[in-house]
């Protein structure tokens, strides 16, 4: 069995589609993501199978676009290692509350944000301003690693072009969480690991 091609966007066309409503596949610089317009977060929990318990990753194209959606006592930290490693594969996990909390995180008080180190992907978050996004797979299902593997999960849904796309790392985020003035956690071991969570052993 040949898969089809699956339909591909310009980044206008796309980003039309998004503020529509629509979902979409885009390319990062770690893994393949669905994305959709936050208030539609929704749409990726239903599409994947996914619990709404696994909260969202909220990416955009700068800092300030990100962190207004965050608490403003977590500026400064943000802020400091957003500079040192964004855009890059490190998601900071910051406090949060409003809308977009919601849409992404229902019934939690945190929100993850990201620049991917992904031109292409950044130019659409500039059109559309911060999305939701996920990885591109069923849950429990392998990540996505290219178009075509997207394609097999998701054949109906339009991908960001042109194609193809940058080669990416097939390495997750590095993800951490603010836990108060200069504190970070660990959540998930990725693909950077910041000097402020570096530690002898």
């Amino acid at each position: 069995m040949t898969l089809e091609k699956p339909p591909v966007f310009s980044t206008e066309r796309l980003a039309t589609h998004l503020m529509d409503g629509g979902v979409a596949v885009i390319p990062t610089d770690t893994v393949v993501g669905l994305a959709v317009a936050p208030m539609q977060a929704s749409r990726i929990w239903r599409l994947k199978g996914r619990p709404s318990d696994k909260p969202l990753i909220l990416m955009g194209a700068s800092a300030d676009a990100l962190l207004h959606h965050v608490s403003v006592d977590c500026h400064d930290d943000a802020q400091k290692l957003s500079g040192q490693f964004w855009p890059g594969a490190l998601t900071l996990v910051l406090p949060a509350q409003g809308e977009t909390q919601d849409a992404l995180n229902p019934g939690g008080s945190s929100l993850g944000v990201r620049i991917p180190a992904c031109e292409l992907t950044r130019l659409l978050l500039e059109r559309t301003g911060p999305l939701a996004t996920s990885s591109a797979n069923p849950s429990g299902a392998p990540a996505a690693m290219t178009a075509m593997s997207a394609s097999s999960y998701f054949p109906d849904l339009p991908q960001l072009g042109p194609q193809p796309w940058p080669k990416h790392s097939g390495q997750a985020s590095t993800v951490i969480a603010w836990r108060g003035q200069g504190q970070w956690q660990l959540l998930r071991r990725g693909a950077v690991i910041p000097l402020e969570l570096q530690s002898p052993d």
